[in-house]
């Protein structure tokens, strides 16, 4: 017979000490690669429209990934169920990882996200609701999606509906007010159906956040407005996974997850530059970014 013993001491050692056991291998690769051809994706269609943000489409990748695939599970056929769980996109300009993951889950056909930016078209440079109502909310006024995300979720707890909201926002817009009036309702309306991501890869348009006006501690801050709050790799696939198995469920927080990002992710010129927040690579840069995606 075989002994497992010393298998089921590993186990039991990594349970133990992270809460957890390991994601499995199959899903997490799968994730992989569909976080790798999202990204071939938005450099083809901001390549195709000549203009877009890049740097902050990027970053987000691996959150919006595991979070369509995992535990919102979108499809064509349930984006309008009234029990489905909502997701804002309170970043509205990152617009084009969310359009490249419903290319990849069957919303989009991929010929359509080439329509990107052009005059009437459903996929519009922000997230416009009205002409294309697979987006739960119309933003790009940064600033405003967690207020919409709080209504949402205030609007669920009366209906007594068992469907969370997510929320992804930026780091540039925690220096807009209105973001810590919205962090201060979630708590008072005990709001624990609302998880909120923080892409916080600490670049803004003009330049790196602490320069122009530094939000830090933001961990500090987040936890004294008394959410429940996490911090994590916003890259890192088994963190990610990691983080849900954490959270509590009813005890009247809202969940903040903080994610370490990095600016123009998966493409080295693009990493951590500031130039590439709003700007469409020539053809030269995509031919290159999409070489270094493919060699990935």
């Amino acid at each position: 017979m075989l002994d497992f013993s010393f298998l089921k001491l590993i186990l039991f050692t990594y349970t133990f000490n992270f809460g957890v056991p390991l994601m499995d291998k199959t899903i997490k690769e799968s994730i992989k690669e569909l976080a790798k051809k999202m990204r071939i994706k938005i450099i083809k269609m901001l390549y195709t429209a000549g203009s877009g943000h890049p740097g902050g489409s990027l970053s987000c990748v691996e959150i919006l990934a595991y979070l369509f695939s995992q535990k919102i599970k979108r499809t064509r056929e349930n984006a309008f169920d009234e029990d489905r769980h909502r997701f804002v996109l309170s970043k509205g300009h990152g617009v084009p990882a969310v359009y490249a993951l419903f290319s990849e889950i069957g919303i989009l056909k991929e010929e359509e996200l080439y329509q990107l930016r052009k005059v009437g078209s459903p996929l519009q440079g922000h997230p416009d609701r009205v002409k294309f109502p697979y987006i739960e909310v119309s933003t790009g006024s940064l600033g405003q999606g967690l207020s919409v995300a709080i209504g949402m979720a205030m609007g669920a707890k009366l209906k007594n509906a068992d469907y969370t909201i997510y929320c992804l926002c930026s780091d540039g817009e925690l220096q807009q007010g209105q973001m810590w009036e919205a962090l201060m309702a979630g708590p008072k309306f005990n709001l624990d159906n609302l998880i909120v991501f923080l892409d916080y890869n600490k670049i803004q348009l003009d330049g790196w956040v602490d320069r122009i006006m530094p939000v830090e501690p933001v961990k500090d801050k987040i936890a004294s407005f008394n959410w429940e709050l996490y911090e994590i790799d916003g890259h890192d696939l088994e963190q990610i996974d990691k983080v849900f198995s954490k959270m509590k469920r009813n005890n009247g927080k809202p969940k903040f997850i903080i994610c370490h990002t990095i600016k123009g992710k998966g493409i080295s010129f693009m990493e951590n530059d500031v130039e590439w927040h709003g700007v469409a690579p020539k053809k030269e840069d995509a031919q290159k970014a999409l070489e270094e995606l493919e060699e990935s």
